[in-house]
């Protein structure tokens, strides 16, 4: 039972006791035994916190089955071998070096240093910011709703906001709060420090406490700070610039907008596919162009070691960053003054070629299930599964038993990573003492 081993398993014990709690009766607004496809399917949006749903968890769910979705993506959000090591701490268990080097793998880590230290500061990062986006959409939900229902609302909202899920409780979604500035900005701020990682965020604090604490030594930022923010950024602006051109004139999404309100709804569609899944306008009522930007957005997806999926911000600078020094005819790949090393290199491009190989099988498996969907929408619904996105141009529902099987198969690749579940099915790799020659040909 090699690390990678235990944490596909793990996910896949903490989806099964899902399915099982979401089929129960008192799950169900109408007292009734959930279909097993869709307790499994909602089951497995959650912990691998995606937010895609063949039923409206609003109405189709009574408060036991909501806060079972919340509780899911919750535990999916921090992923398994936090969730559980964090238990093992608050028993008072030992916490070996099997421990760390699962924390180290899950989180995609370089060290194993100080990981219980790590682990209880990845859980007061979340309650610190969970709690603040429950008392920043409090306000907003009361002028609608009693406090008990606002204050439900604020926490499950809060939960999957930080969680970079898209479940939501209202049936259209955010919608009718497209032009609530305080929503939309508590929103995507939650969604944008879930998604950036904790080791990011853990940074910013030392060098805010740093400056507060006006210390002499200059606090110099890591690699992975530098590249995920300014990735993300740059990312978020290009986005929000795009959405607004393409979607401006369009009637069914901005075209009947203030100006203020179309940069705002843009801004919130330029954050939400990375990789949230709440939206603000109709996004099946959008232009093909602005769909596929979605979908490349999406696929993109969030920063290592945070609550979002995708390609990641990272892996993607890295791939682009390889680009540019083969084109400038360099044998080195630089980032920021440091040198990219050859491993994490390989490791980029087998993600992108195991990520690109999930999402094409799923699409052409789901063509061949539901020939009658645009393939747009199948494109659109398989990259949004795998990114663990959660956005849906609405076809979730209403596609074959095989193809909502194939999305549940698609969301669970892309939460626990391609190359962690390549290393549970091959197991760890035999060392070789063999070197073989070098050979060039011909590529490009």
């Amino acid at each position: 039972m090699t690390v990678p081993r235990t944490i596909c398993l793990g996910f896949l014990a903490v989806i099964a006791v899902g399915t099982i709690l979401l089929m129960m009766p008192f799950s169900s607004a109408e007292g009734t035994w959930s279909n097993l496809i869709v307790a499994l399917f909602t089951s497995t949006s959650a912990v691998c916190v995606t937010g895609l749903s063949v039923v409206d968890p609003g109405t189709y769910f009574s408060f036991w089955g909501q806060f079972f979705v919340a509780t899911l993506v919750q535990i999916g959000g921090l992923g398994y071998m936090t969730a559980t090591t964090f238990l093992l701490l608050l028993l008072g268990a030992r916490f070996g070096l099997r421990d760390k080097v699962a924390i180290q793998q899950a989180l995609d880590r370089t060290g194993m240093h100080d990981s219980a230290q790590l682990i209880r500061s990845i859980i007061a990062v979340t309650l610190i910011f969970e709690i603040s986006g429950v008392f920043l959409l409090l306000p907003v939900f009361t002028s609608d709703y009693n406090l008990d229902k606002a204050l439900w609302l604020a926490i499950f909202h809060s939960i999957n906001s930080w969680n970079n899920a898209g479940f939501s409780l209202f049936r259209d979604n955010f919608i009718g709060y497209q032009t609530s500035v305080l929503l939309n900005l508590s929103v995507t701020g939650l969604i944008i420090f879930g998604g950036i990682g904790y080791g990011v965020i853990l940074e910013m604090y030392v060098w805010l406490r740093d400056r507060l604490q006006k210390k002499p030594e200059k606090m110099v930022f890591s690699l992975n700070f530098k590249v995920a923010t300014t990735t993300t950024l740059v990312l978020l602006i290009f986005g929000t610039v795009a959405f607004f051109f393409i979607e401006v004139k369009n009637p069914e999404t901005f075209g009947t907008l203030s100006l203020g309100n179309k940069i705002m709804s843009a801004w919130f569609q330029s954050v939400t596919p990375r990789t949230a899944g709440f939206n603000t306008i109709d996004i099946g009522k959008m232009t093909t162009a602005g769909l596929f930007l979605t979908i490349a957005l999406m696929f993109i997806g969030a920063s290592p070691g945070g609550t979002g999926g995708g390609l990641k911000t990272t892996t993607f600078r890295v791939l682009t960053s390889c680009t540019k020094a083969i084109l400038q005819g360099k044998e080195e790949v630089l980032l920021y003054e440091r040198t990219v090393p050859i491993s994490l290199i390989l490791k980029a491009v087998g993600v992108l070629v195991g990520s690109i190989a999930t999402v094409l099988l799923s699409t052409i498996l789901i063509s061949i299930t539901d020939s009658e969907v645009n393939f747009i929408q199948i494109l659109f619904e398989v990259v949004s599964a795998f990114a663990t996105v959660g956005l849906s141009t609405g076809i979730t529902a209403t596609v074959s038993a095989t193809a909502k099987v194939i999305l549940i198969i698609t969301m669970y690749i892309g939460r626990v990573g391609i190359l962690l579940l390549m290393g549970a099915l091959l197991g760890d790799p035999k060392p070789s003492a063999i070197r073989y020659p070098e050979e060039n040909m011909i590529v490009g």
